[in-house]
């Protein structure tokens, strides 16, 4: 006889063991041979070893299931648990669709949606440094969160940096109620929302908790070395020149880096230059850095925002 611990890497073991560990006791019915035992995050494995060693095949299915679709109904472990072709033929089914960068919350459907998007995706592929210029709305932002989350889930990376200046748009910050992080949280909230949208709340609240996924003013940067990251800096156009350069030399090994920006609302002083418009100057040459331009064709908010875009460019003439 046998034992193997296997533990389960999650921050709610309800989603993957069921209600009343229903779940689990479907994977006993196809494992009668095999004692299993649920205690927390680790189930305890007793039997023989080729019995153990099937065990473990499957279950990574299920995981992996788990991780694409955000979700792991009761059918669908019945249908993975007996007959393996059936889980072959669902991932070949994500892979065929190269627009689909992962699966959110609920099994909802993440991917490239536009042309430029798809470009994106791509250059973050196939590059190290990454800008996307464009308007709001255009996915930017939202694409190259799911890039980070996607990189962080097949452990291309060990951790996301998710960063943007501190600029305030019209309002005093300082007067603002609460400590530093309570000021500028609704400033990173468009971050918060994309990532609600992809990890589960009790997981997404564990990785900020053990700093897996960092949120921080751009400031907070200086003086580190960024290493097995994805690193976003959005707003970017709201850096200073000497802010985009810290930012930019802080990049280690085994590191992303995404700069997203939209050059028609910068929020600097006015005789303060942006140091998104330098950086896309001086960088636009340097072999292993992509620069793309999204445009109010990639605006996939409400349709009435890409109108509004162009009224208001149409008067800035």
């Amino acid at each position: 006889m046998t034992e193997k611990v296997v533990v389960l890497d999650t921050a709610n073991p309800v989603e993957i063991y069921g209600v009343n560990d229903e779940k689990i006791e479907i994977v006993r019915k196809y494992f009668p041979a095999l004692k299993i035992v649920v205690r927390g995050n680790e189930i305890k494995i007793r039997g023989e070893q080729q019995d153990i060693q099937l065990f473990e095949k499957k279950w990574k299915q299920l995981l992996n299931y788990y991780d694409n679709f955000g979700i792991l109904t009761l059918s669908v472990i019945e249908n993975l648990l007996r007959e393996s072709s059936e889980n072959m033929k669902l991932r070949e089914e994500v892979e065929v669709n190269q627009n689909i960068i992962l699966y959110g919350n609920n099994g909802i459907v993440i991917k490239a949606r536009t042309p430029n998007q798809k470009k994106l995706v791509a250059a973050v592929e196939k590059h190290d440094v990454v800008f996307a210029i464009g308007p709001a709305g255009s996915g930017k932002t939202y694409t190259a969160v799911a890039l980070a989350v996607r990189a962080l889930k097949n452990k291309q990376v060990k951790r996301i940096i998710l960063t943007r200046p501190a600029v305030e748009a019209g309002e005093n910050l300082g007067f603002l109620p609460g400590d530093l992080k309570e000021k500028l949280d609704p400033y990173m909230q468009p971050i918060y929302d994309a990532l609600a949208d992809m990890i589960p709340a009790d997981k997404l609240q564990l990785y900020l908790d053990n700093r897996t996924i960092q949120i921080a003013p751009l400031a907070f940067m200086r003086g580190r070395t960024l290493d097995n990251a994805f690193v976003i800096l959005d707003e970017a156009q709201n850096t200073t020149q000497s802010q985009m350069k810290m930012f930019l030399t802080r990049m280690g090994n085994n590191a992303k880096f995404v700069i997203t920006g939209d050059v028609t609302q910068i929020d600097l002083p006015s005789k303060q230059p942006s140091g998104l418009l330098q950086s896309i100057q001086i960088l636009k040459e340097v072999e292993g850095i992509s620069i793309l331009y999204l445009n109010e064709a990639d605006i996939v908010r409400h349709p009435l925002v890409k109108e509004i875009i162009q009224k208001y460019k149409s008067i800035e003439k």
